[in-house]
């Protein structure tokens, strides 16, 4: 039974039993900062099984996405390896909120294993938690489960919790016993293949605290969730999830690009072509929903899992192939979740630019890794510091490192990787590349005590200088250097806010520094020395005023969109990422809806009236624990001391916590406009606005321009837009005239043209210019020509010394001309870059050349 059957066979049976068909949400979760990707079906039911919302049903079947790469459901160590772990796959599932429980999940189970879709009962065996003797005897007394075929397990197996908070339950899980053939395991729950697990059926009674407490839900509930992959594995009678129609055509298609043979190959090959069938199915359908490669977050697992990829894929070619395998997934997907198709072009530019990244840092990375082999003293460790330094410098993930390192015979130091990085987490307040790579006899104890909340000007004396990554006494003049001071007013980076501008005054010379960092607590500014400077010299650190100023407007704007968007839109307002610069603010938020024209200006008036108001900004710090019972926004992923945190206060409106800098009071930041509004991603909206001198100047540019117009219109001010759509229309209209007649008037030049052909060999062969024309109108003509009479035609238009090209061929010598071969030799030969289909190739590249007709009529009598 084929992926697509079972789908159909799953959704009727419970669509027959009065469940409402919900489709999948997307990877990408929505107003959940608990969840780096939906791991479960019922993460989009989470707030119906927590009584907080309401639907118009209380039973519902889905197929749900799911990738577990990363947090508390991880299997990508695991993937490749193993018959049945996967980063993405799909989860059959039915729910119930509030209505049946665990006798009707049962039942439903059963029926729809053994009568829909035909699953043998003498395999079936089931495990139930420890403590549930409801479910045991259910499964034994009204199912007719044997005993034997019944088994108690503990928590780890049997009972089930979505994330660290949240829902959860005991669990009755489904497993088909394959055979002694498979593993000499005598029953479910161990670490062999002979019993495979396909449906896990969780009773939702509880509510997990972050204490850990589990508090009983008002309702129970449902919550089932079966792999397709491993149902089709079971029921297609194969050995491994791989072996099904849902990877077999992305194997099939891998073995054409690397010329190898899967089924043949040795288990480390073989385990190449499952992750690379894995993980082209969990970047593909990530990216498609909205997810982008990052150093952070949900983008740093999408980039793991595209560089484990690539890893693996070397060890079948040479080539990126990887990019080429998504458009499989494309096909076997697409129908099923057609944002596949929408962006198949997007999928495929991003794995092949994130792999060609990728790429040098891979090679100069293994290059040091076989200098750490080779240096080893027999302890066959890669040390926490060398394997903190490849993540931190050349981009590696720690599970990279671990694939090679275990390749090589060598472990490495995990322990010693952690305290590397929770030492850097302790530096910057976050993980940041705004570090240092190790800088040889650097005192690291160094510490710089920031003043700029205060100052923007601070003498002080320089405590290190840092030279080629070399920490030295003394630089000369004109050289390049970091300079490193005991105090300073550089602001580094917090809440999104860029670093300072400003200068180093060295004696009587001022200089502008580059770039300014964290060198563990230390603040480094990169500078060129104007004068020799010694490790003691006094210097001064003055912070660009104007830059600051204008980074502050744009930092307490940004506390005072959010708070006007929660307190106009509700509190699902999610803060998902900001950047505050002297020139604008940026703010990516969750919100289910796109925002309309009148949300825009409501939100706009709040933040200007809340400006008009002149309100302080107060500072404050506590506890962490005592800010969040006081109602202060924190913000997932951001890392704060439990014992200080910094508040941000605008009374009566907005409480946050931050470490950026602010203006003293609202007024300060003059006006606040916004100038756009887009969605980057799934549930993700983006809003990026200007304050203070930008708005003013925004203002008057408007104004200058609207003005402007009227007069030339002869119209008033409000009156523009009006009378510049009109002309639009107008405009519009004599466009489409003047293309009939221009296509008129080439339809008069068919007869003749086709009076030129000649013949390419066996082919008939048509090269003609068509000065001006479009690209649109080419391909217009060319269309027409070849359904006329069979022939090979290639037409161009030149403009502005670049050629326009459109090449057709007729439906009966399709299959004598491969138009991407013909592609590759026109970029080769001719400078002409396009693409298509079978029958028709458009593109364009440089100057015209009047060699091509006889280059592409020789290259055609040659097939």
């Amino acid at each position: 039974m084929n992926s697509k059957e079972l789908r159909k066979k799953f959704i009727d049976y419970f669509s027959r039993n009065n469940h409402e068909h919900v489709s999948s949400s997307s990877l990408i979760p929505t107003q959940d900062p608990t969840l780096l990707f939906a791991n479960a079906g019922m993460n989009q039911f989470k707030d119906l099984f927590l009584g907080k919302e309401k639907r118009s049903y209380n039973k519902a079947v889905s197929i749900q996405k799911c990738v577990r790469a990363g947090g508390k459901h991880n299997d990508l160590d695991n993937v490749g390896f193993t018959k049945r772990h996967l980063t993405f796959f799909e989860m059959m599932g039915n729910f119930s909120f509030g209505d049946y429980f665990k006798k009707d999940a049962i039942k439903y189970a059963w029926e729809c294993l053994t009568k829909e879709i035909g699953l043998p009962t003498k395999n079936i065996h089931v495990t139930v938690y420890k403590d549930d003797d409801e479910a045991y005897n259910i499964w034994h007394h009204d199912i007719g489960m044997p005993k034997d075929r019944i088994h108690h397990l503990g928590e780890k197996d049997n009972f089930w919790q979505m994330g660290d908070t949240g829902p959860c339950g005991p669990c009755t899980e489904i497993y088909i016993d394959r055979g002694s053939a498979f593993g000499t395991d005598t029953a479910p729950g161990g670490s062999g293949d002979r019993f495979l697990e396909i449906w896990n059926l969780v009773f939702m009674q509880f509510d997990r605290q972050p204490n850990g407490f589990d508090k009983p839900l008002d309702q129970t509930g449902v919550d089932t969730g079966m792999g397709l992959e491993r149902l089709a594995a079971a029921m297609q009678g194969v050995d491994s999830v791989y072996e099904t129609d849902l990877f077999m055509p992305i194997i099939k298609k891998t073995e054409q690009l690397v010329d190898k043979e899967y089924h043949t190959a040795d288990d480390l090959t073989k385990a190449a072509f499952n992750v690379l069938a894995d993980h082209i199915r969990s970047s593909s359908l990530l990216i498609a929903d909205g997810c982008a490669p990052s150093n952070d977050g949900r983008g740093y697992v999408l980039r793991k899992i595209i560089r484990r990829a690539a890893l693996f894929a070397q060890k079948l070619t040479d080539k990126n192939i990887f990019p080429l395998l998504s458009q499989v997934v494309v096909d076997i997907l697409g129908d099923i979740y057609p944002e596949l198709k929408t962006n198949k072009t997007l999928i495929h530019s991003v794995l092949e630019a994130e792999i060609e990244k990728f790429a040098a840092n891979l090679i100069r990375g293994k290059g040091i890794l076989d200098k750490y082999f080779a240096q080893d003293n027999g302890s066959k460790t890669i040390s926490g510091e060398q394997a903190f330094m490849l993540y931190d410098t050349y981009g590696f993930p720690s599970e990279l490192i671990d694939i090679i390192a275990q390749e090589h015979g060598f472990t490495v130091d995990h322990s010693g990787f952690e305290q590397h990085m929770q030492k850097q987490k302790e530096q910057s307040g976050k993980k940041t590349t705004d570090e240092l790579a190790y800088i040889e006899g650097y005192d690291t104890s160094l510490h710089t005590t920031f003043t700029g909340y205060k100052e923007l000007e601070t003498p002080s004396k320089i405590t290190a200088l840092i030279k080629d990554n070399i920490s030295v006494s003394t630089v000369q003049k004109d050289e390049n250097c970091w300079v490193v001071v005991a105090e300073s007013p550089f602001f580094i980076v917090g809440g999104g806010q860029v670093p300072d501008h400003g200068w180093i005054k060295c004696g009587d010379h001022t200089v502008a520094h580059t770039q300014v960092r964290y060198i563990n607590k230390a603040i480094a500014v990169y500078i060129t020395a104007p004068i020799a400077l010694t490790v003691g010299d006094a210097v001064t650190s003055i912070v660009h005023p104007q830059r600051r100023t204008d980074a502050m407007k744009n930092h307490t704007a940004t506390h005072l969109l959010q708070a006007a968007l929660i307190h106009l839109l509700g509190n699902q307002i999610k803060q998902s990422g900001s950047l505050v610069d002297p020139d604008y603010l940026r703010f990516d938020f969750t919100y289910h809806a796109q925002l309309t024209a009148e949300d825009i200006q409501k939100v706009e008036n709040l933040v200007n009236e809340k400006i008009r108001d002149n309100s302080p900004v107060n500072i404050h710090y506590t506890s962490y624990n005592e800010a969040i019972k006081r109602g202060v926004l924190a913000f997932f992923g951001e890392k704060y001391n439990p014992e200080e945190v910094r508040i941000v206060d605008v009374p009566g409106f907005s409480q946050e916590l931050c470490g950026g800098t602010h203006v003293p009071a609202t007024g300060a930041i003059g006006a606040f406009k916004i100038t756009d509004v887009s969605s980057p991603a799934a549930g993700l909206r983006r809003i990026v606005a200007v304050t203070g001198p930008k708005a003013i100047a925004l203002f008057q540019e408007t104004f200058n321009t609207v003005k402007q117009l009227s007069q030339e219109f002869k119209v008033k001010r409000e009156e523009v837009l009006t009378t510049v759509m009109h002309l639009k229309e107008q405009n519009k209209t004599l466009q489409i005239e003047l293309k009939k007649a221009k296509q008129a008037l080439w339809q008069t030049q068919i007869p003749h043209w086709l009076t030129e052909m000649t013949t390419a060999g066996t082919i008939p062969y048509l090269f003609i210019n068509v000065d001006t024309a479009s690209t649109e109108e080419l391909k217009d003509i060319a269309t027409t020509l070849s359904q006329k009479k069979s022939g090979f035609y290639f037409l161009t238009s030149n403009t502005d010394d670049r050629t326009q090209f459109v090449c057709a061929v007729s439906s009966d010598i399709e299959s004598k001309v491969n138009l991407k071969n013909f592609g590759a030799w026109l970029n080769e030969k001719c400078g002409l870059r396009g693409g298509g289909s079978k029958n028709i190739l458009q593109g364009g590249g440089g100057k015209f050349d009047r060699n091509w007709k006889e280059a592409i009529k020789k290259y055609i009598d040659q097939l």
